[in-house]
């Protein structure tokens, strides 16, 4: 249970997790380790949510993690654009999903979202509070962290702590952690105007460089770059509106400078990864763990997908039901999935930035997106539909099976007894993980062998709907993130699978 006393005139906090920044990322972190039943303390120098108009698309896998759990209702219907792009190359992004395409929500609606759900759940958030220090005590003594808020000094004391801050990230910075990779060479900026009255383009390569324009409820994005321009030396600093008309008019031979800017900035093509995504206690998440151009829109929603995956397994360490190796596996399949977006990413910047001599790549990737294999391959990567973690040994699941290692598709169940048909998805509103029977009959031997683990597996014995994406006579062991970690028709590997996810017998905690 977190703690709050004052010491003189500081406040000290005690909790199991310390998540430090309140955007997208940490913020679904935060609601995932309130699920798993760690208590958490959020700090955030920020007043509230963003109030600029960064990311606005959230892809079909997102989307996903969002109805998996419950909040879509509150979301609404946003506008969905099936069509998006791969280095400015036109791409159907339409593959199988419950949300197909990419949904139109501004960051700022994503970040109230997720906060009025954390708090819900019970999660301590602390805005107004700037990080200064940090420092992971010795093995298995946690880590105490220093930060300055509006009534005076804070110190956290937590059993772990996860740097959500973003690309200049305080907490990469105190840990000195390696950040490899490449600085931004090339730059887009981009403006929020209204008062304007341009074309909407998209991706539109003229002849001295890159136009983009969108405009929305009478504000015109504008985004533009000219070829073989340099990134600006800018200091932190965000380029004035001066500097965008200029480029634009070079750009475009078009005059915006009559309009009135909302918002101003300017992001680079630096690419960089952390090595390591723990480092001890320590642990990184969303654009604190890797920088990269927002091509596509795939920032933030490599951010959330980080933290989805990284919060029900800190909490089952929290609670002492898993062993800190649990950890490593965040490690292991988010980094390696960073380190594919960030690689088409910087493929995406070549075809996108690049001058007259990246024509004949950008004319065949066209004739290859006509592929439908190709297509598929790409809209997988971007969407987050793609994703396949890494399945360990043969011993621990029965037989190869296209769904190993994959999300667990949103399909009907019919159920077994009386009721009412119901969808996989609810299924994992409770952030618990599910052993899923596709024979209707109860399976009697899965049900023994999953019995001990049932304060954090649920079992459920259904026939999944006719013509749908699940295989009948079937069982799959879903983690809590929605992913299949198990497969077969008898409990064959189950055992260790359960022990794998999940932990140590609940008759043994």
């Amino acid at each position: 249970m977190t703690t709050d006393h004052q010491d003189t005139d500081t406040t000290i906090l005690d909790t199991d997790v310390l998540v430090v920044g309140a955007g997208p990322a940490g913020l679904m972190l935060a609601t995932e380790l309130r699920l798993g039943g760690a208590e958490v303390v959020v700090v955030d120098q920020r007043p509230g949510p963003t109030t600029e108009s960064r990311a606005s698309t959230l892809h079909a896998r997102t989307m996903e993690i969002l109805d998996s759990r419950g909040l879509l209702d509150e979301l609404g219907t946003p506008p969905c654009e099936p069509r998006g792009h791969f280095g400015g190359v036109p791409l159907d992004l339409t593959l199988p999903s419950s949300h197909p395409g990419q949904w139109k929500v501004a960051q700022t609606r994503t970040e109230e979202l997720l906060q009025r759900r954390a708090a819900v759940l019970g999660a301590d958030l602390r805005r107004r509070h700037q990080l200064l220090s940090l420092e992971a005590k010795s093995e298995g003594g946690g880590v105490e962290a220093e930060a300055i808020g509006p009534y005076g000094p804070v110190r956290i004391q937590a059993r772990y702590l996860v740097g959500c801050d973003g690309e200049d990230s305080t907490v990469r910075r105190l840990v000195r952690a390696p950040f490899p990779g490449r600085d931004a060479a090339r730059e887009l900026l981009r403006a929020d105007v209204s008062g304007v009255e341009v074309a909407d383009r998209r991706f539109e390569r003229l002849e001295h460089g890159l136009a983009i324009a969108a405009t929305r409820e009478g504000v015109t994005r504008v985004m533009v770059h000219e070829f073989g321009r340099p990134a600006a030396e800018r200091g932190g600093a965000e380029p004035d509106f001066a500097e965008v008309t200029d480029v634009w008019k070079r750009v475009t031979g078009e005059d915006i400078s009559q309009g009135t800017p909302l918002w101003v900035n300017a992001f680079g093509d630096a690419n960089r990864q952390l090595a390591h995504y723990r480092h001890g206690r320590v642990l990184f998440a969303g654009d604190a763990a890797h920088r990269q151009m927002p091509s596509g829109g795939q920032a933030l929603n490599l951010g959330v997908q980080d933290a989805f995956n990284l919060g029900w397994k800190l909490a089952a360490v929290v609670r002492g039901s898993a062993g800190e190796d649990l950890l490593d596996t965040y490690h292991s399949e988010r980094h390696t999935v960073g380190r594919q977006v960030l690689a088409n990413i910087r493929a995406q910047v070549e075809l996108l930035l690049g001058g007259p001599e990246v024509e004949p790549a950008r004319a065949l990737l066209t004739e290859l997106v006509a592929l439908d294999g190709v297509r598929q391959h790409l809209a997988g990567m971007i969407s987050g539909l793609g994703i396949r973690y890494a399945v360990e040994g043969p011993e621990i699941h029965s037989g190869a099976h296209p769904l190993l290692g994959r999300r667990l598709p949103d399909a009907w169940l019919e159920p077994a007894e009386r009721g009412a048909r119901r969808r996989t998805t609810e299924l994992l509103r409770t952030g618990r993980g599910l052993l899923l029977s596709l024979d209707g009959d109860g399976a009697p031997a899965l049900r023994a062998t999953a019995a001990p683990w049932s304060d954090r597996v649920a079992f459920v014995a259904d026939r999944p709907a006719a013509g749908g994406p699940l295989p009948a006579g079937q069982a799959l062991l879903v983690r809590p993130d929605g992913y299949v970690a198990w497969a077969g028709s008898g409990p064959a590997g189950l055992a260790r699978a359960l022990t794998r996810w999940f932990g140590t017998l609940a008759a043994d905690d």
